[in-house]
């Protein structure tokens, strides 16, 4: 859980005390991990793709006190830097050839790995590029990186954060504009057109930037075709996260959404890569990636809160609980997130900041959850800490709440949804709420991380018998087959390398 406000450092805050709780939490566990990427169409020239480009010497930018704030601020968001150094110098040698490659980029950009399993990456000038770590477990070579890295870098040359903010503030026009209008209705259609736009906008220049980096990786001597097996790849981990999430994607395209479709961005990457050459023209750096990130933790940080089945333990943060039998817990942005397999219950752990002098009856119908039920709240005592209960209803869904005075002012909410509040249901959401408690230091200790083990492939060994050595308590044969861009039953290579996950 990587949102709780606390000491030694900017966190990101938990939700306000006044926000409220009505929609299913099923739906909140499923958004899809997607990449942010973005940019527009460049100048073409007729320098040979596969030509040799010579490394300049890394030059240090020039960094302001605005843009190391920024920094900072990016590095707080994802739970810090993740030093690991020999995978930071085979970073920054990919992003000194594509400066040499990209005319437009005036110097090299420097990467900063950030400690969070999710797959992202973003670019901010004048010379910072942040991959997480959940990025590079997902991708197989280097060509695959250098197809993110300059596809962020083209975000910054192509000027889209400037173009976009143009379009923001027609599109404010527009809305304003719209709601003077007499006739609601067509109010309403015209600023949905306004919200369209925006998000055609910005799916088109996500488009340009898979072009541009593309173009760019394939000048500076690495396969083109890389785009799009990281894409392909990035489609399989999203679909393999919502199914373990029990959320059913409807296979149709969110109009509103910022990034275009997967399957459509594979394949104008794919188009882009054959207007360059046939595969094979440029170099994947297969064997050098995995060496750069062998040994890298895998997965959640046991300080910023790991998941082990049920158990969810946070190290830096002292708590530990255990979900109903049959959870699939996330720690997500913003919350702990758990559903169990069907979708018919979910659950919720986050964290706000309630004055010691207000009394959590008080707190728990002051009116951030929907539908609450006064006369259901009870004072209650969990390990020894104070606490209280109620039930509520919002349209189909039924609650039991309990919150938690963990510190002086920090409590935690724990918030678990069912389409029928039966006294079974009731009696295992309970013992979950009972389980919350003080982690022992014995307890951290036996959290170890998990990481990134590189292995060869000996002769008769079988996607099966690798994935069998998986420290992954779920679906570990789904996993091995995603890190490795395996199709299922696609016989190993005697002698290649391949990704196991160990602790």
């Amino acid at each position: 859980m990587r949102f709780f406000a606390a000491t030694g450092g900017p966190r990101r805050p938990g939700l306000p005390p006044r926000q409220r709780f009505a929609a299913p939490l099923a739906a909140a566990a499923g958004a899809a991990l997607m990449l942010a990427a973005c940019a527009s169409m460049e100048p073409q020239d007729t320098t040979p793709f596969n030509a040799a480009v010579p490394l300049p010497p890394p030059r240090a930018p020039a960094v302001d006190e605005k843009t190391m704030a920024e920094h900072r601020r990016m590095i707080a968001l994802f739970d810090g830097e993740y030093k690991y150094p020999q995978a930071e110098a085979y970073l920054n040698e990919i992003l000194l050839k594509l400066a040499s490659a990209d005319e437009s980029t005036a110097e090299p950009y420097r990467v900063t790995i950030l400690n969070s399993p999710i797959v992202n990456a973003f670019a901010l000038p004048p010379g910072n590029v942040y991959v997480t770590r959940g990025l590079l477990a997902l991708a197989n070579d280097g060509s695959e990186v250098a197809a993110v890295m300059a596809h962020e870098i083209a975000h910054i040359t192509a000027k889209h954060a400037n173009q976009r903010e143009e379009e923001e503030k027609r599109a404010a026009v527009i809305s304003q504009a719209a709601s003077v209008i007499q006739n609601k209705q067509k109010g309403q259609e015209v600023e949905a057109l306004a919200q369209r736009t925006i998000a055609t906008f910005s799916r088109q220049q996500e488009l340009e930037a898979d072009q541009i980096g593309i173009r760019v990786s394939a000048k500076a001597g690495f396969d083109p075709y890389g785009a799009a097996r990281f894409l392909t790849a990035l489609g399989r981990s999203a679909a393999l996260r919502s199914s373990l999430m029990s959320q059913y994607a409807s296979g149709k395209p969110d109009i509103l959404a910022t990034h275009p479709s997967t399957p459509d961005r594979v394949t104008q990457a794919i188009n882009a890569a054959r207007q360059i050459g046939a595969p094979g023209i440029g170099k994947t750096d297969r064997a050098p990636y995995l060496a750069a990130i062998d040994g890298m933790t895998f997965g959640d940080d046991p300080a910023e809160g790991a998941i082990r089945g049920r158990k969810f333990l946070h190290g830096r943060l002292g708590f530990a609980l255990l979900a109903p039998e049959g959870f699939t817990l996330e720690n997500a942005s913003q919350a702990l997130l758990g559903v169990k397999a069907g979708g018919n219950e979910a659950l919720r752990v986050d964290s706000v900041s309630v004055p010691q002098s207000t009394p959590l009856t008080a707190y728990i119908a002051s009116g951030w959850i929907d539908g609450l039920n006064q006369s259901s709240i009870e004072t209650a005592q969990v390990n020894g800490m104070a606490a209280a209960t109620a039930t509520a209803s919002a349209g189909e869904w039924r609650f039991l709440v309990a919150v938690i005075r963990f510190e002086r002012e920090r409590v935690y909410r724990l918030i678990f949804a069912t389409r029928s509040l039966t006294d079974d249901a009731k009696a295992r959401f309970l013992a979950s709420i009972n389980s919350f408690h003080r982690v022992t230091a014995d307890e951290v200790k036996a959290i170890r991380p998990e990481r990134i083990s590189i292995t060869v492939a000996k002769p008769g060994e079988t996607a099966e018998t690798l994935a069998a050595k998986m420290a992954v308590p779920e679906r570990p044969l789904d996993y091995f087959l995603l890190i490795n861009d395996l199709a299922p039953g696609e016989a190993l290579q005697r002698g290649e390398h391949y990704k196991i996950v160990v602790e």
